[in-house]
Parts: structure tokens; C-alpha cells; sequence
């Protein structure tokens, strides 16, 4: 008989009350297994209800009362027209409130974008994106890019935009992601969507047994782009155009695990020369960490 890998409604109400009644984490998912569910999907269903109802969350300065959609609290990127880090200054050119997104000037110099281009391109491979059932990595039709990645810290260069990176976006590095460098030729693009992990579908929760939902995003141009390759925003209307060094910011997980769908966003298609960009998540924890450790 297989393995149960859906989470029925009365489940996801059993794990919920229990851990309110401070029930192990480990035990509800040992109890899950006895049922017939696959034990790996049994952790992230664990997990993502953990995730969803709010013990997990980290910590922020103000936690104003809900509000029926998404609550808007004070804003993870610092205040002021200038975010000074360790070894840069970075200028703030644009922001957006609701949702919470920022261009950024000055992020990377033009020698780092290049280094991360040279650093890049005889490894990259086609792009993957999170498959919504099984929470893989697949190639899909709408992400015609091709990319790698850079562990967190890998070298000394990469450790100083990891540390740079996590000062303009007042996370912990240890919660981000490593850096995806993407590359787009003509015709490349990246159809809209949400950085954050749909709590609905089942391979989400898949992701989320390491450090918990994405919680803000970081997007930085490494060259100029001769025609289209803009970021788009289409359910507020607004357009970034690719500068090289760079970046836009982009909030959209709160302290009730909310999730901001006005920041729906995608790479509109590029239609003369290429475009390199470098990417980071952040998590809710530290990146690699599961729920069962956390607790």
C-alpha cells in the first residue's frame, strides 16, 4: 500500500491542536508514520503547520494588530536615503511601501559583478524552480535562464557579499540562501511569480523543513542590459530597469506569517544583448536548519 503524501484537513487540525497542547514535534511525526504517512512528508507537514501558525517566526521590533489580508509592520530594510555596511555604502533611489520594495544603488561594484560573471560562467545550468507537488527542483517552460550557485561564505570573495548582502537586508547571513547567478540570452525571461513558498501546496512544505519560509528577496544586475530583461511588479504596475551594480529589495513574510501576494514579480523577456543577475533568499532560520532542531 503507498505511502500517504497528502495532508487531509483533519490532519493538518490534529497537528496544529496538539502542538498547542506543546506535544514533541518528533512525536506527532513518529504517530503520522504509524498512519501510513511517508515518513520525509510527514516531517514537512509537521513543519509547515509549526511554520504557518506562528511559533517559528523571528523576531521583529513592532507587531501591530493583524489586519484581514496581509498586516504591514515596520520595514527590515534600514531607514534613510543610506545604508552604510562594513565596507560600502548603499543608496537607497526608490521605495514602495505596500508592498515593501526598494531600488538600490551601489549594492556590488563593477569589478564584483564581473568577478561573479568570470566566477560563473563555465558552470551554469539550465534553471529549476520548486515543483508545487513534490518540492524538487524541475526545469520548467516558464524560467528559460540558466544559473548556479555559490554556498554561503564558499570563499573569502563570496563570504564579503554574504556579509555586505545580510547588512542591507538586516537578516542573519547564516538564514540566507546561497547566491543564484542567473543568465538570460534573447528571449529569456521569467514568467510572474511568488519568491515565497505557497503554503497550499504540498511540496512548499518540502522546502520549508530547512529554515522555514523565504521571508525577502534580493535582486542584483551584474551588467547593463541592451533591450527588455526589466523586473516587473504587474500587480502594482511598476518596472525595474536592469543597472549594473544594482539591486531591488523586496519584502512579502511577516511576523504572523503572512504572505504579501502584491509582490508577484517576474524577468520580463529580453529582447537585445543578455542579462546577468545574482540573487538571495532569506529564510525565517538559519538555512539548513529543520523545525525538529529549532525546537
Amino acid at each position: 500500500m503507498n505511502a500517504i503524501t497528502q495532508l487531509p484537513p483533519e490532519w493538518h487540525d490534529w497537528i496544529r491542536e496538539n502542538l498547542a497542547r506543546g506535544c514533541a514535534p518528533q512525536a506527532l511525526i513518529d504517530d503520522m508514520v504509524r498512519n501510513r504517512f511517508d515518513p520525509i512528508f510527514a516531517r514537512a507537514a509537521v513543519n509547515g503547520v509549526m511554520t504557518n501558525s506562528g511559533p517559528m517566526t523571528a523576531p521583529f521590533e513592532e507587531k501591530p494588530k493583524a489586519a484581514a489580508g496581509y498586516a504591514y509592520e515596520k520595514p527590515r530594510l534600514p531607514a534613510g536615503n543610506l545604508i552604510r555596511t562594513s565596507d560600502r555604502d548603499v543608496r537607497i533611489v526608490t521605495r514602495v511601501h505596500r508592498p515593501m520594495i526598494a531600488v538600490l544603488d551601489g549594492v556590488l561594484s563593477e569589478e564584483e559583478c564581473d568577478e561573479l560573471i568570470r566566477l560563473s560562467a563555465n558552470k551554469m545550468h539550465r534553471s529549476t524552480t520548486v515543483d508545487p507537488i513534490s518540492g524538487k527542483h524541475e526545469v520548467i517552460a516558464d524560467r528559460s535562464s540558466e544559473g548556479t550557485f555559490f554556498a554561503v561564505n564558499a570563499d573569502p570573495f563570496i563570504a564579503r557579499l554574504d556579509r555586505r548582502i545580510s547588512e542591507v537586508m538586516d537578516w542573519p547571513v547564516e538564514n540566507g540562501e546561497g547566491l543564484q547567478v542567473l543568465h538570460y540570452n534573447v528571449g529569456g525571461e521569467y514568467k510572474p511569480h511568488f519568491d515565497y513558498f505557497p503554503p497550499d501546496e504540498p511540496g512548499s512544505h518540502v522546502q520549508m523543513t530547512i529554515g522555514g519560509q523565504r521571508v525577502s528577496t534580493l535582486v542584483m544586475y551584474l551588467n547593463e542590459v541592451a533591450e527588455g530583461g526589466t523586473t516587473i511588479f504587474p500587480e502594482i504596475g511598476l518596472e525595474v530597469v536592469p543597472k549594473k551594480g544594482s539591486a531591488v529589495y523586496f519584502e512579502y513574510t511577516n511576523s504572523y506569517n503572512q504572505l504579501d501576494r502584491l509582490t508577484l514579480h517576474g524577468g520580463s523577456p529580453v529582447t537585445r544583448g543578455e542579462k546577468w543577475i545574482v540573487t538571495k533568499w532569506m529564510r525565517q532560520r538559519r538555512y539548513g536548519e529543520t523545525a525538529a532542531s529549532a525546537t
